[in-house]
């Protein structure tokens, strides 16, 4: 038997009121992509970030290549052998690839050589940079290479991924599998983290299950099934969603000529956005980020303001209105950042729903807010869409990132819109609160409102759409029926490239 790379013991961290990691012991061996596990506030977070020297733990033990291992700061981890890919990507987009890459490396591994090693590095592995491209100016896609480069520049043996495909087309997920096995290969260990259960069975040879903060199952994915994966996680038999019968009805969004300015200086304009929104109908727009889908989010929901007659709800012209406005007359919006746009942090949950809801939730009478109400509202959407919580009295900021999102779109759903645009539903958010998610937008539908889901999960908007489009340099794809689609298409169209326009002239 080959000694571990990574053994935890007895790794133990609280927090005021809550146990975020409880006597948590696993080994990751050497040369391996091990899979971490678990539900939305699983305790996954927690531990990584001990792994990385961010947090450290109130008790058990840590070791790595064999000797004790209590990093203090990242910097120490990273010295040791320890790299780590942030879901969200840590670049300066006004700075080149090289200026971003400096800034992760200690001051002797970045001297005047170092654009040279990035590029043998990059071409190594797959991964091609060119160190003087401004980051603003790269897709999603070569921004996660600037990140994965700037580990593997300083050799680690243990590289941990946190949700790394989030944001990349199919194609773009191919090439980092090819470049993880490459490192698994050299003998590189891989500490997994990933909602997309499929993708562990492809990818990992070990799995750790964590559930309310503790070890609850060990396995190799490769023998398990998808299903019985995220039944380990949540402790209970998954629902197996019911077929549907689609049937649309009359227009309720019509946009046409739809243009708008960038938002912000590495943003993308819209250009001439047409489609039409029925009644019963979920319209999936795919996109690799940073496509537009920002911009055409703001345009819908009425915090940028579109030209007179590109926006018409029910045949009123509503170009012109504002968010408020939009929802007294039947448009609810869900935006993809959960904590600082779709909710105050600092808010409670009884608050927040006042935000959105004062109107059409009836949280407001002659201009005066019941907070009665509000706090009765809140309970309904904690109730309706099972989020965890200690009470509506609480901060979002204490929720959990899918419990969040549930509370979120649950909020708006309550609220009986006859459309709701939405972005990102399900982005970072475990097998149990997905399904609940997308089971609540079917279900919406099914009752006759119009669905407008922006998302980068492919899979997400084959389950659920009934038609889509693919928006790419700000320009949108005529929708086309979901069936008539396949992934591998689709992530043709994502990339913008001469293959996307060979899919969609097929389908024309």
């Amino acid at each position: 038997m080959t000694d571990p790379l990574l053994s935890l013991t007895g790794v133990t961290k609280a927090f005021p009121g809550v146990i975020a990691n409880d006597d948590v012991g696993f080994d990751v061996a050497p040369g391996a992509i091990h899979a971490l596990l678990g539900e939305n506030g699983a305790g996954k977070s927690t531990l990584v970030k001990m792994i990385y020297g961010v947090q450290q733990p109130d008790a058990g033990a840590m070791r790595f290549k064999g000797a004790p291992f209590a990093p203090r700061s990242p910097g120490e981890a990273r010295a040791a052998g320890v790299g780590l890919v942030f879901q969200h990507f840590s670049l300066f987009e006004a700075m080149t690839v090289a200026e971003n890459v400096a800034l992760g490396l200690p001051p002797d591994q970045a001297g005047r050589d170092l654009p040279d090693r990035i590029r043998e590095v990059s071409a190594a592995y797959g991964l091609p940079l060119e160190p003087g491209r401004t980051v603003g100016d790269l897709s999603v896609g070569a921004r996660q290479r600037v990140e994965i480069v700037r580990c593997l520049l300083q050799s680690p043996r243990l590289l941990i991924m946190d949700e790394p495909t989030s944001v990349l087309t199919p194609q773009e997920v191919e090439i980092l599998f090819q470049t993880l096995f490459q490192l698994r290969d050299e003998g590189v260990s891989i500490l997994y983290i990933s909602h997309k259960l499929e993708e562990i069975r492809a990818l990992c040879s070990r799995a750790t299950i964590l559930r309310h903060g503790k070890v609850v199952g060990d396995c190799d994915p490769r023998e398990e099934t998808a299903k019985g994966l995220a039944e380990m996680m949540i402790g209970e038999a998954l629902k197996t969603p019911e077929a549907r019968e689609t049937s649309l009805g009359a227009p309720l969004l019509d946009v046409s000529g739809l243009s708008a300015p960038a938002d912000g200086p590495f943003g993308v304009a819209l250009s001439d956005i047409a489609f039409t929104l029925r009644a019963g109908e979920i319209l999936g727009v795919a996109g690799v980020a940073g496509n537009g889908q920002d911009e055409l989010m703001d345009a819908l929901s009425g915090e940028v303001r579109a030209a007179p007659g590109a926006i018409r709800l029910e045949g009123k012209e509503i170009g012109r209105a504002g968010p408020d406005r939009r929802r007294r007359l039947g448009l609810c919006a869900g935006p993809e950042e959960r904590l600082g746009h779709a909710a105050v942090p600092d808010m409670s949950l009884t608050e927040n729903a006042i935000l959105t809801g004062r109107a059409r939730a009836g949280l407001a009478k002659g201009g005066v807010l019941s907070l009665s109400a509000a706090e009765a509202f809140a309970k309904r959407v904690v109730q309706a869409f099972d989020v965890r919580t200690a009470g509506v009295d609480h901060a979002a900021r204490s929720l959990s990132g899918g419990n969040l999102q549930k509370y979120v779109v649950g909020r708006e759903i309550l609220q009986e819109p006859r459309v709701f645009v939405v972005s990102q539903p399900t982005w970072g958010v475990d097998a149990g609160a997905a399904a609940a998610i997308r089971e609540a937008l079917k279900d919406l539908a099914a009752q006759g409102a119009a669905v407008l889901v922006i998302s980068q999960d492919l899979d997400e908007l084959m389950e659920i759409s009934t038609t889509l489009s693919v928006i790419a340099g700000g320009r949108l794809s005529p929708p086309r029926p979901a069936a008539q689609m396949s992934v591998e298409k689709i992530g043709l169209m994502m990339g913008g490239t001469k293959a996307a326009d060979d899919a969609v002239r097929e389908d024309a």
